[in-house]
């Protein structure tokens, strides 16, 4: 049974290579296109559109995996059904529940690059792409409101005017309040720069503070403020939940709930995080039933192209049910795993019409 093994693990191994090198080069292409309407802004220019899209890569083997797991793996069985190798191994004593171990064993690699990409690789590279982006094209980070960005601090609001790729800030403004909500103070600063563990320093600060006697005004050239909010926080605006690591979109739903604001749809974002790389082995499993049809049952052709249909449909579900959840307030964990789950009820149906057929 290992050298069965072994024979499916090199052809799933190699057409699911194949398919997913394709794959980035036709997404690598389509973002390259997509970045020349931005070359000329600022010092942006074509070998900076090029690293950026070079960048990106690593996030669309993420996000690819699974269905370049499906497709490859529906066309090494196809082919192998195709010369009766699957009825060779399955009268040598391959039987269905062998067969469903011996695919899981293989996926497991893909789980673990999956897994590899999503917390390390991809959060890493999309920080530096959109950081190289900002800075070549001379551009702030986006923000909800006009004022800039707004974030609660325990007893603070804070309004950041804007935040720059390396994470200074600038136009800072901070509203101190009591316990009773009564303003104490409001303080502009220039300039913000992180200082580590957990200060920024604060430059050309001019203070309001206000007393029962009536208002102060201090300007200092220099002061350290003491906050939660850090870079990997504030990075937030820099890369999508998607593409983050789920340490830091758990420190950033933490501080979210500490400041009693909504956190549904990171929490959403941190469950698929832990779902997704399991999702590799669910499509694998979808996979096997093509190699039980029948040869006339359709061509090699036709199996690829409803393997590409099931993984496109996939993909579509697993955005739907996360927009949904974070509308209608679903439990994030249902949200997540709902997708997961169909598409495995599905491989068990088709699996069973493939046994029975």
């Amino acid at each position: 049974m290992k050298i069965i093994r072994r024979y499916l693990a090199r052809e799933i191994y190699a057409s699911t290579t194949l398919v997913l090198v394709a794959f980035l080069g036709l997404f690598a292409f389509f973002d390259l296109i997509h970045e020349l309407g931005d070359i000329g802004k600022g010092s942006y220019q074509l070998r900076h559109a090029a690293l950026f899209v070079l960048l990106t890569v690593p996030g669309h083997v993420y996000e690819l995996m699974p269905i370049a797991a499906l497709i490859g793996t529906v066309y090494a069985l196809a082919q192998l059904a195709s010369h009766s190798e699957i009825t060779v191994m399955r009268v040598s004593g391959l039987s269905t529940p062998l067969a469903l171990r011996a695919v899981a064993i293989i996926g497991l690699s893909f789980v673990a690059i999956t897994f590899l990409f999503g917390e390390l690789v991809a959060p890493i590279s999309e920080r530096k792409a959109q950081s190289l982006r900002l800075l070549a094209t001379s551009s702030s980070i986006a923000q909800e409101f006009r004022s800039g960005l707004w974030v609660r601090d325990e007893g603070r609001f804070v309004n950041v005017g804007e935040v720059r790729p390396d994470t200074k800030l600038l136009r800072v403004k901070i509203y101190d309040f009591d316990k009773d909500d009564r303003l104490l103070s409001i303080s502009y600063a220039a300039e913000g720069e992180y200082l580590p563990p957990s200060k920024w320093r604060l430059t050309k600060v001019q203070r309001t503070v206000f007393t029962s006697v009536g208002t102060r005004l201090e300007e200092v050239p220099e002061m350290e403020w003491s906050s939660e909010l850090n870079p990997d926080i504030l990075g937030v605006l820099l890369v999508q939940p998607d593409k983050m690591s789920i340490v830091n979109l758990y420190l950033y739903i933490r501080h979210l709930s500490e400041n009693r604001q909504k956190v549904e749809r990171y929490e959403i974002a941190l469950w698929k995080k832990a779902v997704y790389p399991m999702a590799v082995l669910v499509m694998m499993m979808l996979a096997l039933p093509f190699a039980y049809m029948h040869v006339r049952a359709g061509g090699i052709s036709l199996k690829i192209f409803a393997g590409i249909m099931l993984g496109l449909l996939f993909h579509l579900l697993n955005n739907l049910f996360a927009h949904l959840g974070a509308i209608n307030t679903w439990p994030p964990f249902l949200s997540a795993v709902v997708p997961s789950a169909l598409f495995l009820l599905l491989a068990g149906f088709m699996m069973w019409r493939a046994e029975r057929a």
